[in-house]
This record gives C-alpha cells, structure tokens and sequence, in this order.
C-alpha cells in the first residue's frame, strides 16, 4: 500500500499465556504475517528463550548476533537486532538460548521490570505499526516486562478441559502490572486456539470462555490444522506456506478484527 501512513509510534502487543502448547508462537507469526499481508509493518520480539518464533520465520541461529538478550541487558538498539523476514513487511528480533539466562540477571537490576518497555520507546520502532512480542510459557520476569512494555495482551487459549483455570493466573498478574506502572494495559481479547469443532469438549471450552468472558473473545477461533503445525518446520507463516487453509483463514480473519477494534480496519 504506497499510501500509507504510518502511526506516530506502534501498537505494542504482548502474546501471553503461562501455559506451553496453547498456540503463543503459532498466532504470533501468523497474526503478524497477516498484519502485514494487510500493509501494516510489523516488528515481531521473540522473547522465548526456545526461540521457535525466530526458527519459524527463517533466522538461522549463525546470524543471530545481536538478540533479544542484548535490547534487554545491554541496551542494544533494537534495529541492529532486527532481521527482514521472507515475509513483506515483517521483521523479527530474534532471540537465543542466552536468554535462558536473562530472568536471574534482571533480580539484580533495579528497572528489571522496566528494561523492555525502554527498549521499545525509541524513534527507530516509530515506522511500525504493531510490535508483537511472544512471551515464554510463564510469567517470569520477562513476561513482567513484556506486560510492562505492551499496550495490550493478547491471549491464545488452547480448547482443553483446564484452559480458564490458567487464565485467572494471568488475569491477577495483568492487575498487579496495572498497579505496579503500566496503568494502561488493557486485554486485547482472548483466542480460542487448537479447536476441533467435532470435538464437545471444544464447543464445551469455547461456550464456557464466551460465558465468562462475553466481548473479550474474538469470533475468530484458530482450528486444529495439521498445514498450521506443518509450517514451521518450513520457515514460512501458513499464509505463504498453504494459503487457501484453514489456519490462514482463521489468521487472517483475527487480524481483521484487531485492526477493527484498534480503528485501523482496512474496509477491503
């Protein structure tokens, strides 16, 4: 879109869950892909220290010099982190095992909380417009600073017998950042990953979710798609890897409802 016009600085979006397997990488790289298939540019912050987000989108870990780890703890700026994906306006810092580290090392800083949300706020990000960050399944220190850095929580939640029982943990940990210096932060909603809508307990688990949670949870629900498992292994998101799928569909239809709900709908 030549005609665009980019915000003053980007939406930032954390993509948590303390809970492993739900989905965080998976709607991370997929959301972002289809963001940016819509002409908005966007920075993903793989701030798992498994780094799947940077594997899945092509970084190879030779030239992962500069990483998550160095924004973080050694001020880097965050465009000599940064790497273009394959994917048109899709770029990602990448991270690597070194983060692994980074939780015991941020207990003996006294912005230890903070350190994201100031790597972020820097003129260089003011080009893009969303910055998604995939936080490790748990809310450690880094996921504090992903809440601490992001305007929004986006939360994918698997279709399983125990998936509201975790959110409430995550619920009380966005209140205490609230309370603790990000005022502001806000859910961004709630997307029902991994379903198999011939399944009762999915339909069981999404009517429970809307019952509890009304308006916070998109229409948009991600089905179980062996093409959006498939993908990674390829580095490509599903959009370019099978683009007429089901899991490109779902991903491309929750885009559509964030850029909605942020004022930013494309109307195409």
């Amino acid at each position: 879109m030549p005609d665009h016009v980019p915000q003053q600085s980007p939406k930032i979006i954390a993509i948590a869950n303390q809970k492993g397997g739900v989905g965080k990488t998976t709607t991370t790289i997929n959301l972002g892909a289809s963001l940016a298939e819509q002409g908005q540019k966007v920075l993903i912050v793989d701030l798992d220290p498994q780094g799947n987000a940077s594997t899945g989108l092509g970084i190879d870990p030779e030239s992962r010099v500069t990483t998550t780890y160095d924004v973080l703890l050694d001020e880097a700026n965050p465009r000599d982190a940064m790497h273009q994906t394959a994917t048109p306006n899709l770029s990602i810092i990448p991270t690597n095992t070194d983060l692994s580290s980074a939780d015991m090392e941020l207990l003996s800083n006294e912005k230890r909380s903070f350190l994201l949300h100031d790597a972020l706020r820097v003129p260089d990000l003011d080009p893009f417009d969303f910055v998604l960050i995939d936080c490790p399944p748990s809310l450690n220190l880094l996921t504090v600073n992903a809440l601490m850095a992001a305007h929004s929580v986006l939360v994918p939640l698997q279709s399983e017998f125990f998936a509201l029982e975790g959110l409430s943990q995550l619920m009380m940990t966005i209140r205490e950042v609230r309370q603790i210096g990000n005022t502001e932060l806000r859910l961004e909603g709630v997307v029902l990953t991994m379903v198999d809508l011939r399944n009762n307990l999915s339909q069981q688990v999404e009517q429970d979710a809307r019952d509890n949670l009304g308006e916070l949870v998109f229409d948009t629900i991600v089905p179980r798609n062996v093409r959006l498992s498939e993908a990674p292994s390829f580095a490509l998101p599903v959009l370019e890897y099978d683009t007429y799928s089901k899991g490109a569909a779902a991903y491309r239809a929750l885009a559509e409802e964030i850029l909605e709900n942020n004022g930013m709908a494309t109307g195409g």
